[in-house]
């Protein structure tokens, strides 16, 4: 592992010329792909027997691994939730001669890799050398956006010198393990499979668990066509089916493989339908053909792209990296499934299980909300709301009131396993409400919030007066034992973000309670007595800081450790997740990410612009960004109060995490839901967009380097296009009705376009 960086630097594709050996777990990450209902790892089609991770995941398909141990405690999850490897429906073993290719082991000369991101499409070529002869092969595959259940794989092989006996067989295979799973055990069973010329059918169902969670049965169905086949057949055995074709190439001939597939699992059919709709859904696509295909997938792409492209001129480190990242979290959420939510890693690796995190709502529905339409972001609040039962239940686990919601999930219900998480870090529920507030500011309806909003919030704030304590000896309310943003702390007291999102949880559901009917409060049970003790709550919490600094204080007993600068550390302890042991980073004063700067992110209208800027000097510092959450928080404030070099150093980081690999933790999985940062670094940051008030302002500069950066924006019925040159920042209004908005600090009505001067 390494963070050399692996790709050439173009605006629209990255692009390899070295089969790297060293690194083929990270290049796999990197050139993962997916459609929002399914994905896999940039895993080579004809197999590899060299060190890399063989992945394929498919949205919503989990299992509930066993998580016991010898010191459980009441209120421990039953289990872990893992998102679980897929058969694997993309492989084409070659023999060439009789010998199976193998890039780990023949000599190839030619390599190429490539992946274009404006078309969606994964493509890869090597020549291979056989005594005299030479031959060509050329991959090429996508995952339909337009037909969700179909992956297209094209395999060519053309001779260039001599002649040669090739052999082609493409197949399904669910004899597969995760790498995370315990002793290897294995999640899949075949249920059944069928294989005839040209065609394949393979069944497979998760395991039974002694936890009552469902089982999700796949059925995968394939067709093969050939344009010159000498001999042909089919085998299988246990959870395997494959077609096989044999053919002697002559110098100057070329094979074509087009290998179509379709996955349909048992989340959206009846399980004794699902080997007819997947063979249905197969043979259409073979009707449709492979070029009609990938046409109507790549006219898909470029509809998204209109909407969603961010153009910077004069730095095509920067255009790289953010269309790299909004391409990989259009491949993984689109919206299109409310029973969906955006896991960490999305398709492309196993850590952190592949669940929901609290990253959606304090990091995607920002991003989400201006490149989509309003549905996608409800979307992702429904889903909050059809899971607030699962909220319900791990509150009461831990012996509290109203709703806690997880962690990490899959159902609503709590399934991650690590105490200082699990029970601790509770500020998440804090983003779950953000973003409730978020899209009522946004959009400018409150439909949502004053209804099922409601019930989330009230959940909430039912399990926040529940979780405060009153201290009789200072006569505020505090909340102890808890962990922050900052995961290099645990089991602290006070922390000032998770007090402050409290609080105005508190403060923000009784603002919407007092807007909303009679019955609708009658419906929650709320009482006169409960909505006093919420104000009084609000009225008395305590927040630690510190007047001499000037500064919010992280929490009780952060300004007793030895502050120190990141720069005090040697080049050879970072990253200190890697380096130090756990008792040391817990013990010290280094911050994995935001945490009271969180804060001021979400709050930002109700900070002052001195207080954002003694926070940020004083914490920033000590961050070692060692999240991938962290860079875009510190560079939208950095941008704010006028840092304009350490804002860009933070769009970097964000823009570029995986591609650079800054982290030396990429081969694991993209960074999927920190991706967003890079968008909001650049329309939060440095374009100065607010929303969080109700009305819309920009306050834009340019970054050193930078010709100019333009991006569109959806927002209340409108589409609005913003570009930032040296000298002018132009406004367009594409379509809706004439807005009133905030340029600087100059009121403007934008009517078709305007321009202004530069700050």
């Amino acid at each position: 592992m390494s963070n050399k960086r692996l790709f050439d630097i173009n605006s629209w594709k990255l692009i390899s010329n070295q089969l790297e050996v060293q690194d083929k777990r990270l290049q796999e990450s990197l050139t993962s792909i997916g459609n929002g209902y399914m994905g896999m790892r940039g895993n080579f089609e004809e197999g590899y027997s060299g060190d890399h991770h063989q992945g394929t995941y498919l949205a919503g398909v989990w299992f509930p691994d066993k998580t016991r141990v010898g010191w459980w405690k009441n209120g421990y999850p039953e289990y872990f939730g893992k998102v679980i490897n897929a058969m694997n429906f993309i492989g084409v073993d070659i023999y060439v001669d009789g010998a199976k290719i193998d890039l780990n082991k023949d000599k190839v000369t030619d390599f190429h890799l490539e992946l274009d991101m404006k078309e969606g499409i994964l493509r890869r070529s090597f020549i291979l050398e056989k005594g005299d002869n030479q031959l060509k092969f050329e991959f090429e595959r996508f995952l339909s956006i337009v037909s969700k259940e179909v992956c297209a794989i094209e395999v060519k092989i053309t001779s260039l010198l001599g002649s040669n006996k090739v052999e082609l067989v493409p197949y399904l295979d669910g004899d597969v393990t995760n790498e995370d799973s315990n002793y290897e055990e294995k999640f899949w069973s075949e249920i059944s499979k069928k294989v005839e010329a040209n065609k394949g059918m393979l069944e497979m169902k998760t395991v039974d668990n002694p936890f009552g969670t469902p089982r999700f049965t796949v059925s995968a169905s394939m067709f093969n066509e050939l344009n010159n086949v000498d001999v042909s057949s089919y085998n299988e055995k246990s959870m395997y089916v494959a077609n096989n074709y044999r053919n002697t190439i002559q110098e100057g001939e070329t094979i074509v493989l087009r290998k179509y597939v379709a996955i349909t699992t048992s989340r959206d059919w009846e399980e004794s339908e699902l080997n007819a709709v997947s063979q249905k859904i197969v043979e259409s696509a073979k009707d449709k053909g492979y070029e009609v295909l990938k046409q109507d997938h790549v006219d898909a792409w470029a509809d998204r792209w209109e909407k969603a492209d961010v153009q910077i001129g004069g730095d095509d480190e920067a255009q790289q990296g953010i269309r790299f990242n909004i391409f990989q979290l259009f491949s993984t959420y689109y919206g299109e499934d409310a029973r969906l939510n955006v896991g960490p890693k999305g398709f492309t690796g196993e850590k952190y299980g592949g669940a929901t995190y609290w990253d959606t709502e304090a990091y995607i529905v920002p991003m989400y909300l201006a490149v989509a339409e309003p549905k996608v972001t409800e979307q992702l609040l429904q889903y909050r709301h059809q899971q607030l039962p699962g909220a319900e239940h791990n509150a009461k686990q831990q012996g509290l009131k109203g709703a806690l919601y997880p962690m990490v999930t899959f159902t609503g219900v709590e399934c991650h396993n690590e105490w200082e998480i699990t029970f601790e870090e509770i500020h998440r529920n804090g983003a779950i409400a953000h973003a409730i507030f978020n899209y009522a500011t946004y959009t400018g309806d409150e439909t949502y919030a004053l209804n099922d909003g409601l019930d989330v919030l009230v959940g909430i704030s039912r399990f926040w007066a529940d979780r405060v304590h009153y201290s009789k000896k200072t006569g505020q309310y505090m909340i102890h034992g808890v962990t922050g943003p900052n995961e290099y702390e645990n089991n602290i007291n006070n922390n000032w973000y998770t007090n402050t999102i409290a609080a105005w949880t508190l403060r923000y559901t009784l603002e919407l309670l007092a807007k909303a009917g009679e019955d609708k409060k009658n419906a929650l049970s709320i009482a006169s007595s409960e909505l006093s003790s919420w104000q009084d709550i609000i009225d008395k919490m305590y927040y630690p800081a510190d007047e001499e600094l000037g500064v919010f204080v992280q929490h009780d007993t952060f300004l007793d450790k030895d502050l120190r600068t990141v720069d005090t550390l040697l080049k050879e302890e970072r990253p200190l997740n890697q380096k130090w042991s756990w008792d040391k980073i817990l013990r010290s004063c280094f911050i994995k990410q935001a945490d009271v700067l969180q804060g001021m992110y979400f709050l930002n209208h109700e900070f002052s612009l001195d207080e954002k800027k003694r926070n940020f000097a004083f914490y920033e510092p000590m961050t070692v960004h060692e999240s991938s959450l962290s860079p875009c928080v510190h560079s939208i404030l950095a941008a704010e109060i006028g840092m304009e070099d350490k804002a860009y150093e933070m769009y970097q980081r964000t823009a570029r995490l995986d591609l650079d690999n800054y982290n030396n933790d990429t081969e694991d999985g993209l960074h999927i839901t920190s991706m967003s940062g890079s968008w909001l670094a650049i329309v939060h940051g440095f374009a100065g967009m607010r929303t969080a008030t109700g009305d819309l302002s920009f306050a834009p500069f340019l970054p050193k380097g930078w010709s100019h950066y333009a991006f569109t924006i959806n927002y209340r019925n409108r589409l609005i296009k913003v570009t930032t040159t040296t000298e002018e920042v132009k406004l367009e209004l594409i379509s809706g009705n004439p807005l009133q908005l905030q340029l600087y600090d100059n009121e403007i009505t934008l009517d078709k376009e305007y321009i202004g001067k530069n700050n």
